[in-house]
């Protein structure tokens, strides 16, 4: 498997993760039981719950940006330095995003978040010749 679609399945797995740290939150914050039913009558969710939530959206719309590049690349037998560092940067710019965003670290998490936003567009580039 190329670097590119490692990196993809490891955003993947990335999501997977947050989603069940966003889950554990829900049910800490909701009960299991409220959770577990068609969640019509959720109070307020707490802050923690929140943020979750907005860490793997975030995460989500990344990858509806980097997942189909990587794919589109690898259709077309497109493997350079270009996709390779983009796709590392997205990659472990998403995992210091998470850590920041959960922590609830001010100001540098629009910095990992741009990292990551920088690698896609590498990738991008990279499909449509331009710059290489």
């Amino acid at each position: 498997m190329s670097i590119e679609l490692t990196m993809l399945a490891l955003s993947v797995a990335l999501l997977f993760v947050l989603v069940l740290i966003q889950a554990s939150a829900g049910t800490q914050a909701q009960g299991l039981l409220k959770m577990a039913n068609a969640r019509d009558d959720l109070g307020p969710p707490s802050v923690w719950q929140a943020r979750t939530k907005r860490c793997v959206d975030n995460h989500r719309e990344g990858l509806i940006l980097f997942a189909p590049l990587v794919l589109i690349a690898a259709q077309l037998d497109i493997s350079n330095t270009m996709t390779v560092w983009g796709a590392q940067l997205f990659f472990y710019s998403r995992i210091a995003h998470a850590v920041v965003y959960l922590a609830g670290l001010p100001y540098v998490r629009p910095l990992f978040w741009a990292i990551g936003i920088v690698g896609t567009i590498m990738i991008f580039l990279a499909v449509f010749r331009i710059g290489a």
